[in-house]
């Protein structure tokens, strides 16, 4: 399971956010194709190892950064497992549990807060930067313990807070490899990513 960048790809996924509405939406990427969670006589079950993920937010025009007059929030994350298939902002509704730390189907999560909420009292915090945009990333998988998937699909998904005013295109791409795993192993991985 150590990191090595001869056995590194990448893998991404994308989501529109769509501006005036509220709720959540997901994006859902297949993953069949590199996960085997059956080990056959001496053959070892396969896994996907994520080791970062890297997220960006922009204006769905195509190279448009975010206008400083955007003032939608969101939060936003990877969900294992998840199946929750390509669903439109409004199209689901998800609560606080699937962001919290103690969501075993979690890889990564952060939140997205628009330019103009930084003049709000309400967000008139100092916040981190993502994609030059204020944000927050709150759990990442690393180099050293990277999270594996034994489910065939992993699920970008987000919660709107604040509505946007123009459509956001959320995407992320995966740092990941293949990697095969020892029975113990892949039976306690599925036991926790069980949806």
């Amino acid at each position: 399971m150590a990191y090595s960048i001869k056995d590194v790809f990448y893998l991404s996924t994308k989501a529109t956010i769509t501006s005036g509405t509220s709720n959540g939406g997901s994006a859902q990427l297949d993953l069949s194709a590199y996960i085997d969670p059956i080990a056959r006589g001496r053959t070892k079950g396969t896994g996907l190892a994520v080791y970062k993920a890297y997220f960006s937010m922009g204006q769905e025009t195509d190279g448009e950064p975010i206008d400083n007059g955007e003032a939608g929030t969101c939060r936003f994350g990877l969900l294992a497992g998840a199946g929750l298939g390509d669903n439109a902002t409004n199209g689901i509704t998800l609560d606080t549990a699937s962001f919290s730390m103690t969501n075993a189907l979690l890889v990564s999560s952060g939140d997205f807060y628009g330019p103009k909420t930084q003049t709000s009292a309400a967000y008139n915090v100092a916040r981190p930067m993502i994609n030059g945009a204020p944000g927050m990333q709150y759990v990442s998988p690393s180099k050293d313990v990277p999270y594996v998937i034994v489910r065939d699909n992993v699920c970008l998904v987000y919660e709107v807070g604040d509505q946007f005013t123009a459509n956001h295109v959320l995407s992320v791409r995966l740092e990941c490899a293949q990697i095969s795993l020892d029975q113990a192993t892949l039976n306690q991985l599925l036991r926790t990513q069980t949806v």
